[in-house]
């Protein structure tokens, strides 16, 4: 199972207001914010767009390590979550988006665009392309913290 959560070091800005942003996992993965509020949002917004990027390139995704005490779990986006399992789910099978397409009956086009984190997919697109890899979609829910 892959926990879609990665930790989040914040750090005090220098001025005492607001707090600066690492990801341990994603080295690229910086940003702030003005307050605890903000910079928990400008994080996701961050760990979204380091993931995106990740995909677009074809690069690693690290597994999200294990937080420790100090720092925050930021979830990767509700709307990148499955294109990230469908990516991840591929690489592991080594599987080319040819060879997907061609399981689905569909286009590379298609398949494309399923991983592409611009494109709106149906999530039902996404979930008969992880069958076809072996692999399903599970929803947990947790109380917040």
């Amino acid at each position: 199972m892959f926990n879609a959560s990665y930790p989040a070091s914040f750090l005090p800005e220098g001025n005492g207001r607001g707090f600066h942003v690492r990801f341990p996992d994603l080295p690229e993965a910086l940003t702030s914010g003005d307050d605890l509020e903000d910079t928990l949002l400008q994080a996701a917004d961050c760990l979204a767009e380091a993931i995106a990027g990740r995909i677009a390139r074809g690069d690693e995704i690290p597994p999200p390590s294990r937080a420790k005490r100090v720092q925050h779990l930021i979830g990767v986006p509700l709307y990148l979550a499955p294109k990230l399992a469908l990516y991840l789910a591929m690489r592991e099978r080594r599987m080319p988006n040819t060879e997907l397409a061609k399981r689905l009956g569909v286009s590379e086009t298609v398949v494309r665009r399923m991983l592409s984190p611009k494109h709106n997919t149906k999530p039902e697109k996404i979930q008969a392309a992880l069958a076809a890899l072996g692999k399903r979609i599970v929803v947990t829910f947790e109380d917040a913290a």
